[in-house]
């Protein structure tokens, strides 16, 4: 498997605030990742580790709902040129406590499918895992031409209840999202 790398680069990414150490005991990030070819399609496979903050878990059990986006681009890369983006997907999550049930409940918002779980740890168990999500048509795939996918997970703070949003803009708590990892597609 080819190496990941973490970073930022012009072409895939946008600030999203300030870069939070390791040591601050929260955030996201991707662990693992590999793209395989299956019949006429390239497959993702990743494992994310997501770490929430005393404040995203305080506003979950007071039932705001924290939405997840998981971003995931193929592009070639061009020698004069800016990349070309190929593909540009995604999965979209609701994770949100419903306090009278005690349960956490976990929605793909693309498949509208929903899960019940007793504890935050098994509803983040479950967004954490991607496998076998399609990517990538074959025919994209053009032999001597270089290529990578990158992703990249982001709390979506705009989804969050209105009078929310200034503190989740100015608090670093709020800043959950993992930089790009990237690494290359081959053949």
């Amino acid at each position: 498997m080819p190496a990941l790398i973490h970073a930022d680069t012009p072409v895939l990414s946008s600030v999203e605030g300030p870069v939070l150490s390791v040591a601050e005991g929260f955030g996201v990030d991707v662990k693992n990742a590999e793209i395989r070819l299956r019949g006429d399609s390239y497959l993702l496979a990743a494992d994310i580790d997501y770490r929430l903050s005393a404040r995203a878990k305080e506003a979950l059990q007071n039932g705001v709902p924290l939405f997840w986006d998981i971003h995931i681009k193929t592009f070639q890369h061009r020698d004069y040129f800016w990349d070309n983006t190929l593909t540009n997907t995604g999965i979209r999550y609701r994770i949100q406590y419903h306090a009278l049930l005690n349960m956490y409940r976990v929605r793909n918002e693309g498949s509208r499918e929903s899960y019940n779980f007793s504890t935050l740890s098994a509803a983040l168990d479950l967004i954490s895992t991607i496998r076998d999500f399609p990517v990538m048509d074959k025919a994209l795939y053009v032999r001597g031409k270089r290529y990578a996918v990158g992703i990249k997970v982001t709390l979506d703070r705009d989804a969050l209840p209105l009078p929310l949003r200034p503190i989740a803009y100015t608090n670093p708590q709020w800043y959950l999202s993992s930089a790009w990892t990237l690494w290359p597609l081959t053949n």
